[in-house]
């Protein structure tokens, strides 16, 4: 009888969550504070740093790279280990569904695309914050998004009740148009958008250490991941062809 595995998690999943602790790790337990607000300044997504009228609009080290790589490396920092625990608990679920679909190097691909698409967002609601923004949850709802494209299909993880072997994360996908027109979809949006909302108006955390949730964030990655999966959707393989002889057309 062939066993299950209890945790059947993608490697890139494992890598991944590895490199945040990593780099949680060194920040909180390594580093000295003024350290720490190096990593910030060059790493953490800041605003003010695209705002030339701001009071640091210019003056933020990094040049030229920092405008570019900040777009993705603030999804790698966290601000405690209870902020990278939330999000290790969701990426642990629907980045799992979405690394086992697209494979490792497109999944990265996706975890960086819908980051930035979370940064922009984020710029253009909170032009010349000085405030860092970090966290890896605009990627977690990049990928939330792409496995709603899939994940409620017919045979697909959540369509029976189940979801153990791989065929089950490969059913064809949603197809945008049809997206606002499944009930579960529909149910899904609304609980997702209306939390986000009401971080929004109430300025309150998930994680309950008094940090404000770039909500606007989680939303452009949100838009990210539904409106750009078929960019990082592999296309069906399809089934062998056994040919007797040539075939006239």
């Amino acid at each position: 009888m062939q066993r299950e595995p209890l945790f059947n998690v993608p490697s890139v999943i494992v890598a991944s969550l590895a490199v945040l602790v990593l780099i949680h790790g060194v920040r909180t337990l390594l580093l000295t504070e003024d350290q720490d607000i190096w990593i910030l300044l060059y790493f953490a997504f800041i605003p003010a740093r695209y705002d030339s009228t701001a009071v640091l609009g210019g003056l933020l080290p990094g040049g030229v790279g920092a405008d570019v790589w900040t777009f993705v490396t603030y999804s790698l920092l966290h601000g405690s280990w209870m902020h990278f625990g939330v999000n290790a608990v969701w990426l642990l679920a629907f980045g799992s569904a979405v690394a086992r679909r697209f494979g490792a190097m497109r999944f990265l691909a996706f975890f960086a695309i819908t980051a930035a698409a979370g940064a922009a967002m984020h710029l253009l609601t909170n032009s010349g914050s000085q405030a860092p923004m970090i966290g890896a949850s605009a990627s977690i709802s990049g990928a939330m998004a792409a496995a709603m494209r899939f994940a409620f299909q017919r045979g697909g993880p959540l369509g029976a009740l189940r979801g153990g072997d791989d065929d089950s994360f490969r059913v064809p996908a949603l197809p945008l148009r049809h997206v606002l027109s499944d009930p579960r979809v529909l149910a899904f949006l609304a609980v997702w958008f209306g939390i986000n909302i009401l971080f929004g108006l109430g300025s309150q955390s998930i994680t309950g250490d008094n940090e404000v949730v770039a909500w606007q964030a989680h939303i452009g990655g949100f838009l990210a991941g539904l409106l750009l999966f078929s960019w990082f959707d592999p296309k069906p393989t399809l089934p062998p062809f056994i040919n007797d002889g040539p075939t006239l057309h």
